[in-house]
């Protein structure tokens, strides 16, 4: 393959991953080709794209667009996917389509993945919360000690108030009580 070529394909790879931080690589053995395209297919209506890559070009891109996977990234065949709305949610459809299918879960192995630019472990990425869900988990962080100083503060108010309207609905003792 000529310089000019590799030179076009590194140009392709840099427009596509450019703004991706969440991907899995992926390796594939023994995989026909109408499998290979019904599982496409089927991952591309959840906006999830996989792409068969050279190594030494996209470690050549992956290097100028600061991406570090782990080596075991670069051992064989590698396919990436990419897209879905975290890695979380990534790595859930991935499993689903590729690991979880009678006919593909031994010719398929998740190698590695990427979240946010840093490589995880995919049992790890299986287990990462989602934006929302991290950010629901902050939330709830910080409102869990508000909440406990709004009760303190507004416990011995409530309890003082209680006595209050218990001694004001209390009768006087000096009235007699109502004959039948």
């Amino acid at each position: 393959m000529s310089k000019q070529v590799k030179q076009m394909q590194m140009d392709v790879l840099s427009r596509t991953f450019k703004d991706v931080k969440d991907m899995l690589f992926i390796s594939a053995t023994g995989v026909d080709a109408q499998t290979d395209n019904r599982v496409r297919l089927g991952l591309r209506k959840k906006n999830i794209s996989m792409l068969m890559v050279k190594n030494s070009l996209l470690r050549r891109v992956f290097a100028d667009l600061d991406l570090k996977p782990s080596d075991e990234a670069w051992a064989g065949t590698t396919i990436v996917a990419w897209g879905g709305e975290s890695v979380k949610d990534l790595s859930r459809e991935v499993e689903t389509a590729l690991l979880k299918d009678v006919k593909l879960k031994d010719k398929v192995k998740v190698k590695t993945a990427l979240a946010e630019g840093q490589p995880v472990p995919f049992a790890r990425a299986l287990t990462m919360p989602t934006r929302k869900e991290a950010i629901g988990e902050i939330v709830g962080m910080i409102l869990g000690p508000a909440a406990s100083i709004a009760g303190c503060l507004t416990g011995p108010a409530a309890q003082v108030a209680s006595q209050i309207q218990t001694i004001s609905e209390k009768k006087p003792e000096g009235e007699a009580a109502p004959a039948a």
